[in-house]
């Protein structure tokens, strides 16, 4: 109560010297922080989705059918070119080449003895013994043992090949994926699921994006495809757990094609993968960086946006005036700003949420 009293009476003390000519107290403006922008080099950053692929992943497939009697090796282990992987029943295939062999044997005999008809027959014509008919059938059957030989022959090259590929080996050097089948699993060239996949991942291919529109701004900007790729940074690439991989990439090419739903142009970077901790499938981002010459960059707390459109104050005889920047995101604190201001500006940085257009404003003073 008393309070409420005191209240009172020093608002009727303050109408009283107001009253007897007292000059009325004037409203204190606040003040806010700025900076006066300037150009330099800046370090700029572009990060990109990605997909990982091993160089060269190739699926196992057998090209014969029937059981697995041999797993010879184990999930992820390391195989060189030529090593075996699975062994198919080699029994059938075996039996099947026996028999193939033996009917080549049997064509052999076959045309050796149309050989010796056919000779006597020539014999017995030339003595006027035969007709010229005979003679003519005793060729017509060496040439008939002649062709079932070669029948035999081929019939037994393909069992040799068909039991050779019961011997499943390593297309090339890499690692050796899942193994969905184990011994005793039948087995072909028609089924869903492959035998395993052996990876090459010495180096890993990463592909990413660009638009078509950054896309053709590089190749103007250098002159051609190529320049425009050589020109680029060496990318990084950062891991699904936000850490960078040690090592740097090389871009090799570019993708001839735009894809009709994204807009985006396929780049394939290629990593070293030395300690194989890169693997084929995995994900991560292509970061870019790169030095842009004479660029102003300002704090992402000093802009604005309405209706997608970016603004920043500047101070203009004493109160706030909103001005359109166009931006572009550079480290998550900053922007870069591409048009809208120009070196030597002036654009407050503090308070800009209660700014309003036509804010009295006072400057800090610089320290």
């Amino acid at each position: 109560m008393k309070r409420s009293v005191s209240l009172g009476v020093a608002a009727a003390m303050a109408t009283l010297f107001v009253g007897c000519g007292q000059a009325p107290v004037v409203e204190q403006v606040a003040t806010y922080g700025y900076i006066e922008v300037a150009t330099a080099d800046t370090e700029v950053e572009s990060r990109f989705s990605a997909s990982i692929r091993g160089r060269q992943d190739i699926d196992i497939v057998p090209q014969v059918s029937g059981t697995i009697s041999e797993v010879k090796v184990v999930e992820g282990e390391r195989v060189k070119r030529g090593q075996t992987l699975f062994i198919i029943d080699q029994v059938p295939f075996k039996a099947a080449l026996t028999t193939a062999e033996a009917n080549v044997e049997a064509a052999k005999a076959g045309v050796e003895t149309a050989q010796l008809t056919y000779d006597s027959k020539v014999e017995l014509r030339a003595r006027n013994v035969i007709s010229e008919y005979e003679l003519s059938v005793a060729r017509n059957q060496l040439l008939t043992a002649k062709a079932a030989l070669a029948q035999a022959e081929a019939q037994r090259v393909n069992a040799a090949n068909s039991l050779s590929y019961t011997v499943v080996k390593a297309p090339s050097e890499g690692v050796v994926g899942t193994l969905p089948y184990r011994v005793g699993a039948l087995v072909g060239p028609q089924m869903a699921r492959p035998l395993t996949s052996v990876s090459d991942n010495s180096e890993m291919y990463v592909y990413f994006s660009l638009t078509e529109k950054e896309l053709l701004k590089l190749t103007r900007q250098h002159g051609s495809m190529s320049e425009a790729l050589a020109a680029l940074p060496l990318p990084e690439l950062e891991l699904s757990d936000g850490t960078i991989y040690e090592h740097k990439g090389k871009i090799e090419s570019v993708s001839g094609l735009v894809d009709q739903q994204t807009g985006a142009v396929s780049l394939r970077a290629v990593f070293p993968n030395p300690g194989r901790l890169l693997l084929s499938g995995g994900s991560g981002n292509v970061v870019l960086r790169y030095i842009e010459a004479n660029q102003i960059v300002i704090p992402c707390i000093a802009t604005f946006e309405v209706q997608d459109k970016t603004y920043v104050y500047q101070p203009v005889d004493g109160k706030a005036v909103s001005k359109i920047v166009e931006v572009a995101k550079y480290d998550g604190q900053n922007y870069i700003v591409r048009s809208g201001l120009e070196a030597g500006e002036v654009i407050i940085t503090e308070g800009v949420a209660m700014l309003r257009e036509g804010t009295p404003v006072t400057l800090k003073e610089q320290k």
